[in-house]
């Protein structure tokens, strides 16, 4: 069996996931719609913990596989890419990059910034899967897997990188070569830049994006296309984009359909998307000083309103209702 097949059959296993409930943790059910509000406050703080240990889950799922036995083991290496590998003699080395979404969170907020040359200089073979999950009782339960899907991470890396280069605007830059240096020093990660230079310098910049000729502003993670954009690095002022590389914003085909999947599905009689509007509809909005106190006051009554609609979908969905306190501490 080749790398290929193995990463094939790994996707194949984890998509059958959908559904499945892990026991890594339990969120005890609210006492009253008043508890269920502040936990429907609170409760995407978990997303990253849970996250984890769902992905901890999910490669003991693939070493109890028969597929694999003889073949290797599967490891998960955070903070290393991909977070799980086949460790044994295939090469490239069969691996599962694992994204965790909570999307009551709302968007998708992990990053993808492996270079595309990862996946085609024989490192690894390597496929993305991402797990959508909620509690049992959308707030309160066991973690599930309302949802999973697996694309090919080559394909990721080539959607982000041509969504976000437009140079001399936006530049994707790969990471210099450091495949000499020892491993905890080796650079795989893209980064995004976005110019910030006059109106005058941009007009320079971009005659000498067209000096490159047809096809020029088309990405390209070679030596050569590269040492191009850090001509316009090295000549005009760019910043670090801290939001680069979110998966929800790459306009990956697989991705977009399986977010629009998730928002549609129906979990406790609402959509995942309504629940979700409903809960950001509680977080308060940032105020600035010089905002008037009529308008921070009306802010406020809004903000009251809506966490009386939260709680009394939470109540007429969830069955929760108002129990003796004192019952629950005897």
């Amino acid at each position: 069996m080749d790398a290929n097949r193995v990463v094939k059959i790994a996707g194949e296993h984890l998509a059958s996931l959908s559904g499945h409930s892990f026991d890594v943790l339990t969120l005890a059910k609210p006492v009253s719609p008043d508890a269920a509000l502040n936990l429907a406050k609170i409760i995407s703080k978990l997303s990253p913990l849970l996250g984890n240990l769902i992905e901890f889950n999910a490669v003991e799922f693939l070493n109890d596989k028969e597929e694999f036995k003889g073949l290797g083991h599967w490891k998960r290496q955070d903070p290393d890419f991909p977070d799980a590998v086949l460790e044994g003699k295939l090469r490239p080395t069969p691996g599962m990059e694992i994204k965790a979404w909570f999307p009551l969170a709302t968007e998708i907020t992990a990053r993808f910034r492996e270079s595309q040359n990862h996946f085609t200089d024989g490192r690894t073979m390597t496929d993305i899967c991402m797990l959508a999950w909620l509690p049992e009782h959308l707030i309160y339960g066991r973690p599930y897997l309302l949802d999973v899907v697996v694309v090919n991470g080559l394909s990721v890396a080539r959607a982000r990188d041509n969504h976000y280069h437009n140079p001399p605007d936006y530049l994707v830059l790969e990471p210099e070569d450091t495949k000499e240096r020892t491993r905890n020093l080796q650079q795989t990660n893209t980064n995004g830049y976005k110019f910030q230079g006059t109106a005058a310098q941009f007009h320079k910049a971009l005659k000498i994006v067209e000096g490159w000729g047809a096809g020029g502003k088309k990405y390209k993670p070679t030596h050569d296309y590269q040492q191009q954009i850090r001509e316009l690095t090295s000549k005009f002022k760019y910043r670090l984009d801290t939001n680069y590389a979110k998966m929800d914003r790459i306009a990956h085909p697989g991705i977009e359909e399986f977010k629009t999947r998730v928002c549609g599905t129906k979990v406790n009689g609402m959509t995942v998307a309504a629940w979700t509007n409903l809960f950001a509809s509680i977080k308060p909005k940032k105020t600035s000083k010089r905002q008037s106190r009529e308008r921070l006051a009306k802010m406020a009554a809004r903000l009251g309103e809506n966490e009386v609609l939260v709680k009394t979908a939470l109540a007429e969905h969830l069955e929760i209702a108002e129990e003796d306190t004192g019952k629950l501490l005897a």
